[in-house]
């Protein structure tokens, strides 16, 4: 859900669209290098075309996989999460929202109707929480920066945050914030992205009806677009980042054993995180210049759920108490899952 959830920001995106490219900012940055240091920047267009390159298969496999995911209508399945028991509902739900490719704008009217028919908002709160952290596309753009074992312990994390969440709201749910947590103005689709659950069959074989090629070849084509600008801003800021931040201010922020630098990792996470697509390869950066596995693994965690477009999504639906919940569950679980990764791998 990820970020193509950027493009899901609707009436934010567009204005800011209006005074700024993530082009050009790429552009003004080669251009600072240039006229500040240009004897570096032939080695930093190295490290990041060279970066971009290595990446290049995993995009294409991610751009077929979002593309036929939304052409076959398989993106419809996500709503028989939310049928039959509570604790099937929010394992249910925690899985589907990891493998689900959604925009964050998509989740607002779908969530929305669900708050609206009664759906227990334990099994919301578990797809929120696992939704922004990973899809298939997100996991071959992780493994193509930070390896494969990463890649499989963040989808490992999404879920097992989104069932941390899930559970631990139920246990809440008695409460009185918790009784009515839709808000009396949501159910509003934030503009700018078509819902991705759409009602109808699935049809697996896409290619015997025009109608749904023709999806294919547009969301192919828009998500290439989407998703070579924002590897390109990236990769560009980890040379960036290699060749003028010193190893050892990260190293003293981030980097080291023990809880305080996968804390600290959760918490600068909000404001440093791109998107999901765009994090690994910074992080990749951080961790060649001193940052712990244990605090790059909160980073990547905390930083998809405090995320702008995850953020409004829940922000948009429900009262100020659940939304505190979802911050608290997620801060709390990207810490765990730092904590225990860096546990494994150190």
């Amino acid at each position: 859900m990820t970020e193509l959830a950027l493009r899901g920001i609707g009436g934010l995106h567009t204005g800011l669209k209006g005074l700024v490219s993530v082009w050009g900012i790429i552009l003004a940055l080669s251009l600072a290098v240039a006229a500040l240091d240009l004897p570096s920047l032939a080695g930093i267009l190295h490290i990041a075309v060279g970066a971009f390159a290595r990446t290049l298969p995993y995009l294409v496999a991610a751009v077929a996989l979002i593309a036929g995911l939304r052409a076959t209508g398989a993106t419809a399945l996500v709503a028989r999460a939310f049928e039959g028991r509570e604790t099937r509902m929010i394992v249910a739900a925690a899985l589907l929202g990891s493998l689900a490719p959604f925009c964050s704008c998509d989740v607002i009217p779908f969530i929305a109707a669900l708050l609206a028919a009664g759906a227990p908002i334990s099994a919301i709160m578990a797809f929120w929480l696992s939704s922004p952290l990973v899809d298939p596309p997100t996991v071959l753009i992780t493994a193509a920066a930070l390896g494969w074992d990463f890649a499989a312990s963040k989808a490992v994390a999404a879920v097992a945050l989104g069932l941390f969440g899930g559970f631990g709201v139920r246990l809440l749910a008695r409460r009185q914030a918790f009784a009515s947590p839709l808000r009396k103005d949501a159910g509003v689709a934030c503009g700018g992205c078509e819902s991705a659950f759409a009602t109808g069959d699935t049809v697996w074989q896409f290619w015997r009806e025009a109608s749904r090629v023709a999806t294919f070849r547009s969301e192919a084509f828009s998500n290439a677009r989407f998703l070579v600008k924002w590897l390109a801003f990236a990769y560009l800021l980890e040379a960036l980042l290699v060749t003028y931040v010193p190893a050892g201010m990260i190293a003293g922020v981030v980097g080291g054993d023990g809880l305080a630098p996968i804390v600290m990792g959760a918490l600068v996470s909000a404001p440093a995180y791109l998107n999901g697509y765009a994090a690994p390869a910074l992080v990749a950066g951080l961790m060649q210049q001193g940052m712990s596995a244990g605090a790059a693994m909160a980073f990547m965690v905390a930083g998809s759920v405090s995320s702008i477009p995850a953020m409004v999504a829940v922000w948009a639906l429900v009262r100020r108490q659940v939304f505190a919940a979802y911050v608290a569950f997620g801060i709390a679980g990207a810490i765990l899952s730092g904590a225990v990764f860096g546990a494994l791998v150190g």
